[in-house]
């Protein structure tokens, strides 16, 4: 009878963890009125994620894959999508700051990249064993900075397209080494998105 028992009670508890490990392969969060999440992924891009599509009658938003990138589509925002996440390759062996600090450099004009950082990026907790960072101004660009700043404008971003941005959120992100030679780079913008950035995902090579 003991054993019947331990058998039934091991049976429920490899349910229980099984039922545990599906539940996790969800978004984060609700979901916004008139919208639904789907999760779509790319084998080109490498990544795969949580991401909404809505209908709102004047307007159907969804997400498409182009060039690597994750990128948002409006009904009547014109014909190209907007980009939201880019999945940006590292070279062999290349460490994951190196890497960071090289894309950088070479998206950025050249006396703005050698005025600004790597840096953590700390105004939201990253999901478990994510590394999310940004390119801040070094302390005498930002002391020249804050020197002609305007309380009443909202400057332009110090650091250039890829670094941080003072309208809005965006960061690189490193997710746990392995076999993935990638980083993400992420627009949020200034609200809550329409992907989940906390379940983002890269996919490895085929």
């Amino acid at each position: 009878m003991r054993t019947v028992r331990k058998i039934v009670a091991v049976l429920l508890l490899g349910m229980a963890c099984s039922a545990l490990a599906e539940n996790k392969d969800r978004p984060s969060r609700k979901a916004f009125k008139d919208c639904a999440w789907e999760k779509i992924s790319d084998a080109a891009a490498g990544l795969e994620a949580w991401v909404m599509r809505c209908d709102y009658g004047f307007r159907k938003i969804n997400f498409v894959f182009e060039n690597k990138s994750l990128a948002i589509r409006y009904s009547d925002g014109g014909a190209k999508p907007e980009p939201v996440i880019d999945v940006i390759d590292l070279k062999p062996e290349e460490p994951y700051e190196a890497g960071l600090r090289r894309i950088f450099a070479e998206r950025t004009e050249k006396n703005v990249a050698a005025r600004c950082v790597l840096a953590p990026y700390t105004d939201d907790k990253p999901p478990s064993g994510v590394k999310r960072y940004t390119f801040v101004p070094n302390p005498a660009y930002q002391k020249e900075l804050d020197a002609t700043a305007s309380p009443d404008e909202v400057p332009d971003p110090p650091c250039g397209d890829w670094g941080t941005a003072p309208d809005g959120i965006q960061y690189f992100e490193i997710h746990p080494a392995g076999t993935v030679r990638k980083v993400l780079f992420v627009r949020v913008g200034q609200d809550e998105p329409l992907f989940d950035e906390k379940t983002l995902k890269l996919l490895p090579p085929h």
